[in-house]
């Protein structure tokens, strides 16, 4: 089944404001990264600060069966755009491949492409953009079954 979930983005203080909502909702985390733990870059390309390394990749509180709020720190080149007030993305996660690709293309048409859909190093087929609306969105099908 398709879900729906809203994605919140912070400017380093990702873990304080989840520490915030796990003691009013419960719960554990069921999923805590950090932006040290994806793959080294490549060489020549740009490393991260040890402060940036220790912010929050993703991190994720469910709320009930159906549904959580997912959230990471900004960093790098999304910094850039982090407005508070307008920090946040509509995450939907797919049952198949085919019906990410068909509500990222028919989602993303006429609108800024940030991450096209591609399988990521966490195992996910994934991509990103702005609707021509200015709304922020996350395509997501876990290609391996995950909590």
């Amino acid at each position: 089944m398709t879900s729906v979930n809203v994605y919140l983005n912070f400017n380093g203080n990702c873990l304080e404001a989840f520490d915030f909502y796990k003691s009013v909702f419960g719960g554990e985390f069921s999923y805590v990264g950090r932006f040290k733990d994806m793959p080294p870059p490549a060489e020549g390309q740009p490393t991260m600060s040890e402060e940036d390394g220790e912010r929050i990749m993703h991190i994720s509180l469910p709320i009930s069966n159906e549904t959580m709020i997912m959230g990471s720190d900004t960093g790098g080149e999304w910094a850039s755009s982090y407005t508070q007030g307008n920090n946040f993305s509509i995450s939907i996660n797919t049952d198949s491949r085919e019906e990410a690709d068909r509500l990222f293309n028919g989602l993303s048409a006429g609108g800024n492409v940030a991450m096209p859909m591609n399988e990521t190093f966490w195992g996910d087929y994934f991509g990103m953009f702005v609707d021509k609306f200015g709304i922020n969105w996350m395509i997501s099908f876990a290609t391996k079954q995950q909590n």
